[in-house]
């Protein structure tokens, strides 16, 4: 069998570094993607093609953070404006502005879509209840430093935040309280929930680092060649992929820790990557401006990944002329 090659889609747009990115659930109409940009406009687009559906339009500064709510009904914002958006994901418009005192650096819905909550350069994490009027009804303090992410957890009765304060924290919702808190040796600059909820993905200098969710104990750590800025579980534990610095995707082994693969895609540091809910694919953005798709298994038909297989007429397969396109 020839080596197949990746060949990531490139979704063009964006005027400026694409600095985060958030994966919908699987809909009735497939699933979507969403991506922060300093260009100050959110972009939305199918999943599994990247097909442009559309861009949100009000933010005066940078993008931070993005978020889509399971089903795709809503997104979610946060910028330099010092505003946090809820937008409704079907027809663009703007349904809440939620104010806050400095750049707003992070957003995440809880399961329900009911609730917002937000992470700023005030230092401060914040729950908004959607339903009445977009009004903050949580605030936590105690980080030092401005926050990275912050995400519900645990049935949405716990939220987690990091920060450059080099902590990671967890705050109980019903106490109003910080109930827990990990150290890190530099400052940790994403966090992602696995798709059972299980496993807390957290990457911090080079390393990447996994967590159980309902303890906060370091199941595993592996350390990356490169200073890493994000990293994304796949949805069946046995794969992880993560980029930053050196410009390059990397493919892991969850399992053994060892590397399976990596490839140059991009033209600047990788600033964000995630799986999509079926695992498919995996996006990345970048500082050069652009957002790239990257097959899971190469050579499967998916998406606008087509691959053929020629056959002649006694249907014998030429394994050696195996070629993947993509459109």
């Amino acid at each position: 069998m020839a080596n197949l090659k990746q060949i990531p889609l490139t979704c063009s747009g964006h005027t400026r570094p694409v600095v985060h990115l958030d994966f919908s659930d699987l809909t009735d109409c497939g699933y979507f993607l969403i991506s922060a940009c300093k260009d100050g406009k959110p972009m939305l687009r199918l999943g599994d093609t990247g097909d442009w559906v559309g861009t949100f339009e009000g933010h005066k500064g940078a993008v931070w953070g993005v978020a889509l709510n399971n089903k795709a009904t809503l997104a979610a914002s946060g910028a330099a404006d010092f505003t946090g958006k809820i937008w409704n994901a079907v027809t663009g418009e703007e349904v809440h502005s939620l104010q806050h005192n400095h750049i707003v650096k992070t957003v995440a819905f809880d399961s329900n879509s009911q609730c917002l909550v937000t992470g700023s350069n005030e230092k401060l994490v914040r729950v908004f209840d959607l339903n009445a009027s977009g009004s903050a009804v949580e605030s936590y303090s105690g980080h030092a430093g401005n926050i990275k992410r912050a995400i519900f957890a645990r049935n949405d009765k716990y939220v987690i935040s990091c920060a450059d304060d080099k902590t990671l924290r967890l705050w109980d919702r019903s106490a109003g309280q910080e109930t827990m808190r990990v150290e890190f040796t530099a400052h940790p600059n994403s966090l992602e929930l696995s798709r059972d909820g299980n496993i807390l993905t957290v990457t911090y200098g080079s390393n990447v680092a996994f967590f159980e969710t309902e303890t906060l104990k370091k199941m595993k750590e592996i350390m990356v060649p490169t200073k890493v800025s994000s990293a994304s579980l796949h949805p069946d534990k046995q794969i992880f992929v993560c980029g930053g610095e050196d410009f390059k995707m990397y493919k892991f082994d969850y399992i053994t820790g060892n590397e399976i693969e990596s490839f140059k895609g991009h033209f600047g540091p990788v600033h964000a990557v995630s799986f999509s809910p079926d695992g498919e694919l995996y996006a990345s953005g970048s500082e050069d401006g652009t957002l790239r798709l990257w097959q899971t298994t190469v050579g499967k038909t998916y998406g606008l990944w087509k691959c053929t297989e020629p056959t002649d007429l006694n249907n014998s397969v030429n394994s050696s002329s195996r070629e993947v396109t993509a459109n």
